[in-house]
Order: structure tokens, then sequence, then C-alpha cells
């Protein structure tokens, strides 16, 4: 049984250094990450969608941003879920979640073909500081096998709801999150999700959340320290069992990239590919994903 604590504490119960790996391992995750990129998003404060591909390599390399502009509200977005892109007759539909002020939303338009929604689920969102949706589907069925929310507050709860359309139906909540900056989605099984979480302190750590209840994340240190200047960060699959991991720095407006192994504690390996070339100014940001039963995320 895992205890509730913070993680915070797990820091100085653990207390172990970031494990050195060998250079064979390295060369190894470092030539699967050079196939491997991700498309990150950002809100404007004109309530633009932008979206930039960045590739790996040594050093990574970011393409020109492509711009939607006229997507929200200006200054009004708080929060974005992974937003996913679905090729259409004409253009691409994409569609995702929000948090503006205090109301979750969910939002789809495809302005090709004048499809435009912007549908409020509900309120009691501005003490959240973080969503993400997992949706694991059947390629074959193109059904999901459960679509799951997580938000977390900034009393350091992390939440729970199962989804369906707009109905949201509370599956637990768990306290001992309060020191965690970012959090990003990289695995998701027909039994578990799992989240890379860093924090002020500037630890890196696996939450694996079961999905049965009661909810109880078994959270593992990755790195002790060397995190906390992110304070968004943004993951995507990489070779089989591994994950391309955009850090944001919004102090500096820049962005890192690392290759990541398969998640196994301190032991897991983490290639730094340099800073991406461009600028990260926008306060929102996001994963572009495609559509949920091609999106497999096996980092854990």
């Amino acid at each position: 049984m895992v205890k509730r604590r913070s993680i915070v504490g797990v820091v100085g119960a653990v207390a172990l250094a970031a494990t050195a790996v060998t250079s064979v391992a390295q060369a190894s995750e470092t030539k699967a990450a050079e196939a491997c990129s991700l498309s990150a998003g950002s809100v404007t404060a004109a309530g633009a969608h932008t979206a930039t591909g960045v590739t790996a390599g040594t050093p990574p390399t970011a393409g020109k941003p492509y711009t939607v502009p006229n997507v929200f509200q200006a200054g009004t977005v708080r929060l974005s879920t992974t937003f996913r892109s679905e090729p259409s007759v004409a253009g691409q539909d994409s569609y995702g979640l929000v948090v503006q002020g205090d109301s979750l939303y969910w939002r789809f338009y495809n302005f090709n073909l004048g499809m435009d929604e912007h549908t409020r689920i509900g309120s009691g969102w501005s003490k959240f500081t973080a969503l993400e949706v997992a949706q694991l589907a059947h390629l074959e069925q193109g059904k999901p096998e459960h679509s799951i929310a997580y938000g977390l507050r900034n009393d350091g709860t992390l939440f729970r709801w199962t989804t369906s359309g707009n109905t949201w139906r509370s599956t637990g909540s768990y306290a001992g999150f309060s020191a965690v900056k970012s959090m990003a989605l990289i695995a998701k099984t027909p039994t578990y999700d799992t989240f890379l979480m860093n924090t002020r302190g500037g630890a890196l750590y696996t939450v694996r959340i079961p999905i049965t209840s009661p909810m109880k994340p078994i959270v593992k240190p990755v790195r002790t320290s060397g995190w906390q200047s992110f304070e968004t960060l943004v993951a995507n699959k990489c070779g089989n069992y591994g994950t391309l991991l955009l850090g944001i720095d919004k102090d500096s407006k820049s962005g890192y990239l690392y290759a990541v192994g398969h998640a196994n504690g301190t032991s897991t390996v983490i290639n730094n590919l340099g800073k991406v070339d461009g600028t990260f100014a926008d306060a929102v940001n996001f994963r572009w994903g495609p559509v949920d039963y091609y999106d497999p995320l096996n980092g854990d």
C-alpha cells in the first residue's frame, strides 16, 4: 500500500542521487530518439491556437509555428488538455478541453466546414493548476477502453473522473502533490495511467495511477534535482517504450528536449538533447495528438 504523503516527503525519505547510465544505453536511446518528434501547442494571449513541430536531434529543431486565429476569446484560457487533430473532408477537426476562468469547456472546431462548438461542462475550476485526459481505445473498434480525466488543485490534491461526452463522474482524489509544478501523461494502459511530474524543489517523479478504486497513486523518484525550472512538461511517444519530453521554462521562454527511456525509477535513462531553437512565450502550453486510438503512450 502506498501511504498518503507529499512528494516532498518522498524526496526526503528516498534521498537518492540520479543514477548514471552506461554509454551503450545512452547511444541506444539517442539513436531511437533521432526519429521522434512532437507537436507542441499553445494558446496565445490573443486567443489563437499554435502548433510547432519539435524534432529530436543534437541539437533538436523546431519548425515554423502554424497559427489558427480566433479560437478563443483573448486572455481567457488558463489550462488546456491535449488537443487532437483529425483529418476531415476539408482541413482538420480539432478538439480538446480548456479551463476558462472558473469553467471547463469542450472545444471543437473545423472552420473550413463552418463547425464551431464551445460547450460549457461545469464550474469550480478556478483553483486547478493542471488538467489532462487519458483516453485509451481499441484500434480495431475505435471505442475508448477508458476515458479518465485528472486535475491537480492548488492545495496539492489530485482528482480523478471518468468521462463520457459532457458527463463527468468523480472516481477519487488523493492529497500530497502540493510541490508539483507540472504533469505530463506518458502511459495509458487498461489497468493504469502514468504521469511524469516535476516539483518546485527540482525532483522528477513517475506517478502511476491504477484505474481501480479507491484511488492510490504509486509514486517513484526518477531524479531528485535539476528539474525545477520547468513550468510545463509536454510528452509524446518515442520508440516502442520511451518518451520524448519537452520542458518549457517560462522565465526564459525556452524549451529543452529530452529522450526518456522506459520508466524504471532512478535507473530511467534520460538523455538531454539540448535547447530547442525558437521561443516558447505563450502562457498556456499543451500537446497536439492524433485521434485517441492512434495515440499510444508506452513510457511506463
